[in-house]
């Protein structure tokens, strides 16, 4: 008989997790210091524990027309069909066709913030994404229809009370929006997460890091896999 304990290693991945982003607020002076240590926490977080098919990365993402997103703090994206666009010295472009999932990471949450991870996430959902017929051993299947690229916020903290209540949901409202948040966590107190009918399931736990990664994942699955990208789109700009 095993002695592990899966709700003790749950737990510990959570704990770990809240204990950085603890030690990253409490030991920086600096903001961009400290925010730039909460923002590695979550990116090793996805890193270590998304299944491999999945690469987490800052970036800017770019589409065949040639714009660019914000720079983002924590992009999902697919590694095993689609290529970088650039990567020198830590400084990462994404194809648009790539992406799974955009994050910003703050220390803490506001009404104030949760608006500017919305524009965040608006400006990586504005870019165009190609789409391509797949060739397979008994013809061509017709080119995917790109699904809707999911968005959020990472925190450790919030300045609200209760943390995940009415005013977060208030902060949250307004479905329609091209920022919408999709899920989100603020690893001291709980996680959200939008549902079919376009409200917010806010869910106050003790292991909201574990929980969080959980539902991403759930809603990965869901995402399927990105179309095949139209290289050719890009490699026009060569001519440029």
């Amino acid at each position: 008989m095993s002695n592990w304990n899966l709700a003790t290693i749950l737990s510990s991945l959570h704990t770990d997790i809240q204990g950085k982003l603890d030690l990253a607020r409490s030991s920086f002076a600096h903001p961009g210091v400290k925010g730039d240590a909460s923002e590695t926490v979550w990116l090793t977080l996805l890193q270590t524990y998304l299944p491999k098919r999945y690469q987490a990365e800052t970036a800017h993402v770019v589409d065949s027309e040639g714009k660019f997103s914000d720079q983002i703090d924590v992009v999902v994206f697919d590694r095993q069909y689609s290529p970088f666009i650039f990567d020198f010295q830590g400084q990462k472009v994404i194809p648009a066709e790539s992406v799974y999932a955009v994050f910003e990471a703050k220390q803490t949450v506001d009404a104030a913030l949760i608006a500017y991870a919305q524009a965040k996430v608006a400006s990586v959902r504005a870019l165009s994404r190609t789409s391509l017929p797949i060739p397979h051993a008994g013809g061509v299947y017709k080119a995917k229809e790109p699904f809707p690229i999911l968005g959020g916020i990472l925190s450790f903290e919030s300045e609200w009370a209760p943390a995940l209540g009415a005013s977060l949901e208030r902060a949250l409202a307004d479905p329609a929006d091209p920022g919408r948040l999709d899920l989100g966590c603020i690893a001291a107190h709980g996680h959200f997460s939008r549902k079919a009918d376009d409200t917010y399931e806010l869910v106050t736990e003790g292991k909201p890091a574990t929980a969080f990664l959980f539902k991403l994942i759930e809603k990965l699955q869901f995402s399927g896999t990105v179309p095949m990208i139209d290289i050719g789109a890009y490699a026009r700009w060569l001519a440029a």
